[in-house]
């Protein structure tokens, strides 16, 4: 057996035990009920309009009910949540899940799991994307070490492989000249499991998807060491459907994709109390589900199959072959991609692109329904400066490089004469510093005094 033949055969088993966890059809049919199986990740915060926050509000059963009351037919939802994609694949490709919600790298196996086990699969939507690749980061504990992705070389990096955050882990790796495979000590863990090994101590650094990242540089747990926004290569997560599903439920499917619309148009109208609902949903900080789903937070939110999206998924098959999780012949990027669904659904005018350019300056106060928004990172600060400690509950800046949203208090910032400058990671204050002669690294209480 070959290496990468040895690789796709352990994907496979590991997906395959999985599969028969759960008793049931999906999409089963009794006569007059109809029960849809919905596979979702609660706590990837990315993909809330196809699952937290879509389930919370209710749209699907209420586009069901409505279709319900055309048919003489009742419908059913049923709702399975999981940490990662992986397991939502395996019960697709055994037919007990009908629509399911993952990232860019396992959707990919998706595809190629639905192909080679005759049960195909299609890409139908999009739920959140970052153009740069801002949705994937590297954390350290605080007090690290490591200044760099330079340093990670011969370190212990936990990762769930497979995932979008692995593969912005293997790109990062072969950027900075140290081989994936061997130049680090990598170690497969679900999300859960790699932030505690952080905090514990038994990894030096984790990389993971949203809202990962996030939540433990907001608890104090971690420092952000690489920003995914570097890669300058879109991310996002979508979602897939079984193939014979889409087919014999193509009228489910158009009211799920309206409900996944009608998410959207909450999460983009009513930023703050989105994060609200997700946070109670999942026990995530509020902050936290913000910073990434916020009115300019890292994510946007836009079912749309942009052409900039399915053109970097095509780039992501070769990661994926390379590292032995599947086999190019498996994966057709453009038979996966189908846009008929949503062009039958969509009732509303496409949303504009958001780029890093696009990024602002927020200031959330306790009790507020809404936040305040500033030019500049220095208003910013001069306003937190302004408010009483008590009435702050966060603030957000964007990266001067590359526009990704972070807490300003975990930000690393720059004084450049009168100017103030944040930036995710040290490396990017580096960067910056070696660029302008006398701009210098300064503390956050410094920063907000310099700026009030």
């Amino acid at each position: 057996m070959t290496r990468t033949t040895g690789r796709l055969f352990l994907a496979a088993a590991l997906l395959l035990p999985l599969a028969t966890a759960c008793g049931g059809a999906a999409g089963a049919d009794d006569g007059n009920t109809v029960t849809v199986t919905v596979g979702y990740q609660s706590k990837t915060i990315n993909t809330v309009t196809a699952g937290t926050l879509l389930r919370s509000l209710g749209y699907f059963e209420e586009e069901l009910a409505a279709r319900g009351r055309k048919d003489g037919k009742t419908y059913k939802v049923k709702w399975q949540d999981y940490a990662t994609g992986a397991p939502i694949t395996a019960q697709m490709t055994t037919g007990k899940i009908d629509i399911g919600s993952m990232g860019d790298f396992p959707l990919l196996i998706n595809a190629a799991r639905g192909e080679q086990l005759r049960q195909p699969t299609r890409l139908v939507s999009v739920t959140g994307y970052n153009l740069r690749g801002g949705l994937n980061t590297v954390v350290t504990k605080p007090g690290s070490k490591l200044r760099s992705l330079a340093d990670l070389r011969g370190k212990k990096v936990s990762t769930s492989i497979g995932s979008a955050a692995d593969g912005t882990l293997i790109r990062a790796l072969e950027k900075a000249g140290i081989d994936p495979e061997n130049g680090v000590r990598k170690l497969n863990q679900q999300p859960s499991v790699g932030a505690s090994a952080l905090t514990g101590g038994s990894v030096d650094a984790l990389s993971q998807f949203v809202a990962w990242p996030g939540q433990l540089a907001y608890e104090g747990k971690a420092e952000a060491l690489y920003d995914g926004a570097d890669l300058n290569l879109p991310t996002f997560h979508g979602v897939t459907v079984r193939e014979e599903f889409a087919e014999e439920r193509a009228g489910v499917l158009d009211d799920f994709l309206a409900a996944q619309r009608r998410a959207t148009d909450y999460v983009r109208e009513r930023p703050v109390a989105a994060a609200e609902s997700v946070a109670k949903e999942t026990g995530l900080p509020a902050e936290a589900v913000y910073l990434y789903n916020g009115a300019h937070g890292i994510a946007t939110f836009d079912p749309a199959l942009r052409p900039e999206l399915i053109a970097a998924l095509k780039k992501d098959v070769p990661i994926l072959a390379k590292a032995g999780l599947v086999r190019d012949a498996d994966v057709d990027v453009d038979a996966f991609v189908d846009p008929e669904p949503l062009e039958r659904a969509a009732q509303a005018p496409a949303y504009p692109a958001v780029t890093a350019r696009d990024a602002r300056s927020e200031l959330w106060l306790k009790g507020r329904g809404s936040t305040r928004t500033y030019d500049t990172p220095k208003k910013l600060l001069a306003a937190v400066a302004a408010a009483r400690k008590s009435e702050v509950r966060t603030a957000y800046v964007p990266d001067a490089l590359t526009g990704t949203l972070w807490f300003a208090d975990r930000a690393v910032w720059v004084a450049d004469g009168s100017d103030l400058r944040a930036f995710v990671t040290p490396s990017h204050a580096t960067t910056y510093v070696g660029r302008h002669a006398g701009a210098r690294v300064v503390g956050y209480a410094d920063a907000v005094e310099l700026a009030s």
